[in-house]
């Protein structure tokens, strides 16, 4: 199995999916990390750019973020809009989020361990 966790530093969880620097992604073989590597998120959107709030034209593709985490079944965030959510909703990709954005490599155990508890809402904390 393999969960991706969005982040800006590449060890803790970046607040939101979609304008994280890259992806840090965790391979899971019988319950344990056995590797991890980080991925460069090249479809990263700016600020007021989730949702229908994007200032551009046409709303941010995610085609790029689905490619960076390609193999992924599971991703861990702490936030992210809803164009997102549905994206990896159809790309068949369980979505967690997280009310707090910790260290990527101990929420990733703690869900392995079954002691996370995922927020009930999956839509961004850009306060717009």
């Amino acid at each position: 199995m393999r969960i991706a966790i969005p982040t800006n530093d590449g060890t803790s969880i970046s607040e939101h999916f979609g304008r994280s620097a890259a992806f840090l992604i965790f391979e899971i073989e019988n319950g344990q990390i056995r590797a991890r590597e980080m991925k460069r998120n090249g479809a990263h959107h700016a600020q007021g750019a989730c949702d229908h709030h994007s200032t551009a034209s046409k709303p941010p593709s995610h085609a790029g973020i689905l490619a960076a985490i390609k193999g992924c079944e599971i991703v861990i965030c702490a936030g992210m809009g809803s164009r997102a959510a549905a994206a990896l909703k159809a790309a068949g990709v369980t979505q967690i989020v997280v009310a707090n954005a910790g260290p990527a490599e101990e929420t990733v155990s703690a869900y392995l361990t079954g002691k996370l508890t995922p927020k009930g809402e999956s839509f961004c904390r850009c306060k717009h």
